[in-house]
């Protein structure tokens, strides 16, 4: 098999856990790094990759994914891309606190931001979020050919290129997003088409059980969400 029916696989993964003490829906903003957590995360992800034939390595820009793909990168002797497509969604909310028990769906001011969950008229558009990541897996895949990508991204946006591929609606409960910390979104192409998605957790023992996908929400605990 050769040229264009190659098999390439793009793994999409979500950064690790971030240090955030103060609960804050960081969204783009600057400054917030993994944690000693995440930093573990990471590099369990990178020895759960070290065998295959990855070939390229790219990130968002922001620290908490560059941080996540250096060791991976690094493990393979390749230098770390960067692509803007790739980043957080926006999110009018970023830099505050909004979360299970801290009353920021009982406050006035933020009611006309939650007008319409289906758009969402809180952030970013699911639409435009998905034809940057199409053009961000599609860039990878071409510079992968034949081999393996992997795109270090934020739990939204994979979330939803993953819904838009598997023909889901777009809106959706957060809670029920299957994107967990340090996890695999793959998408393997034949060619220029995608012809299967898979999922998996290489370090699913390292992450707090309240943060797994379906967990139970906990108050204090689960502020920092859309990461």
């Amino acid at each position: 098999m050769s040229g264009r029916d190659d098999l390439t696989v793009v793994h999409v993964m979500r950064h690790g856990e971030v240090h955030n003490p103060d609960g804050i829906l960081y969204g783009r903003l600057p400054d917030y790094h993994l944690s000693e957590l995440g930093r573990q995360m990471a590099d369990r992800v990178a020895e759960h990759l070290a065998g295959r034939d990855v070939t390229h390595v790219v990130s968002s820009p922001l620290e908490r994914a560059q941080e996540t793909a250096t060791p991976i990168a690094k493990a393979h002797g390749l230098d770390l891309s960067t692509d803007e497509r790739l980043i957080e969604a926006g999110n009018v909310f970023q830099g505050k606190t909004f979360g299970v028990g801290d009353g920021a769906l009982k406050r006035p001011a933020n009611w006309k931001h939650l007008v319409n969950p289906f758009k969402p008229s809180w952030g970013e558009p699911y639409l435009e979020q998905v034809v940057r990541m199409m053009g961000a897996l599609d860039a990878a895949k071409d510079a992968a050919r034949g081999h393996e990508a992997v795109c270090v991204s934020h739990q939204l946006p994979i979330w939803i290129v993953r819904s838009f591929v598997e023909k889901r609606r777009l809106w959706h409960d957060p809670r029920r997003r299957q994107c967990t910390l340090a996890s695999l979104t793959s998408f393997t192409y034949r060619g220029d088409k995608i012809v299967s998605v898979g999922y998996s957790e290489p370090a699913r023992d390292l992450v707090p059980a309240h943060l797994l996908a379906g967990a139970k929400p906990v108050k204090g605990k689960d502020k920092a969400f859309g990461a």
